[in-house]
């Protein structure tokens, strides 16, 4: 794997910006690798990623936001800068359904993850002895109505202790509480069963089922406060005909489930994804 840099900057839109990004990186001697950019003209917004090698790059990353910092303050920028050599850390939150755990851990141990997993946090037992298969921690924390608060603040407390820089939700069946989102803005991404914004909240195939649809869907979204309502990363559907009964409905979308959140967790962890108005760019 190549090391590289990832420059992720959203700022008003305006004449000069990708000249002056790209004439900072030529006077360090970058190799800019991959470049997108994208104009929202409705909200006047322009967003891009750029990726450079560091091999001939003469500055290092501690000296990096002093010297870019004017261009920012000259454009209004926001901005990150991300590098290839730093793994982030990610843990899966899961209930009982195995399958988005099993390929997020078939594509972890396979190389296409690019990250650590040091820590899987279940309100069930149901999935312990796949953890125990990868050699990943498993801890089993239930979780019950009246004591809720103390569960989480048990997690919380476990994500600390493990530095977790994101979470995942791999059909953890439990609606997070908004003090727990707020340790983690547009860090917790989570899969659900239905074609959003259709049939959000609880039992989306049976309510799909029992509509006649013709397609069923999946996507993959950031976790706000509001349930199913955050920005939206990934998507895909399938096709349901009338022959279809509820259990193949199930049985294709978890197909479709484990796709999508694959997808958007890879994407995450390239740092490919970029969040505004509660909506993201997704750069190839």
């Amino acid at each position: 794997m190549r090391n590289t840099a990832v420059l992720l900057i959203s700022c008003p839109d305006q004449k000069g910006l990708v000249a002056a990004i790209a004439d900072f990186l030529y006077r360090h001697n970058a190799n800019i690798l991959h470049a997108d950019q994208h104009q929202d003209a409705a909200q006047g917004l322009f967003l891009t990623r750029v990726e450079w090698d560091l091999a001939d790059f003469d500055l290092a990353p501690s000296a990096f936001q002093s010297a870019f910092q004017p261009v920012a303050d000259r454009f209004q920028m926001n901005w990150q800068l991300k590098l290839s050599a730093q793994r982030p850390k990610m843990a899966i939150f899961v209930s009982r359904y195995d399958h988005c755990l099993a390929d997020l851990l078939y594509r972890y141990q396979n190389g296409e993850l690019h990250c650590e997993i040091p820590l899987i946090l279940s309100n069930h037992m149901d999935t312990k002895w796949l953890a125990d298969t990868y050699k990943i921690p498993f801890q089993h924390i239930p979780v019950v109505k009246e004591a809720k608060a103390e569960a989480e603040k048990d997690q919380l407390a476990l994500l600390r202790h493990h530095h977790i820089d994101f979470i995942v939700l791999a059909r953890y069946m439990q609606v997070l509480s908004p003090e727990f989102i707020q340790h983690y803005p547009n860090r917790i991404i989570n899969i659900h069963h239905s074609f959003l914004p259709a049939f959000h909240g609880a039992k989306p195939y049976h309510r799909a089922f029992d509509r006649g649809v013709k397609l069923i869907g999946a996507t993959s979204h950031y976790v706000t406060e509001v349930l199913d309502d955050g920005p939206i990363i990934e998507q895909d559907v399938a096709r349901i005909s009338h022959r279809d009964h509820l259990d193949d409905l199930i049985q294709k979308g978890a197909d479709l489930e484990k796709i999508v959140l694959s997808r958007a967790v890879k994407w995450h962890i390239d740092n490919r994804v970029l969040v505004y108005a509660n909506k993201t760019v997704v750069f190839d």
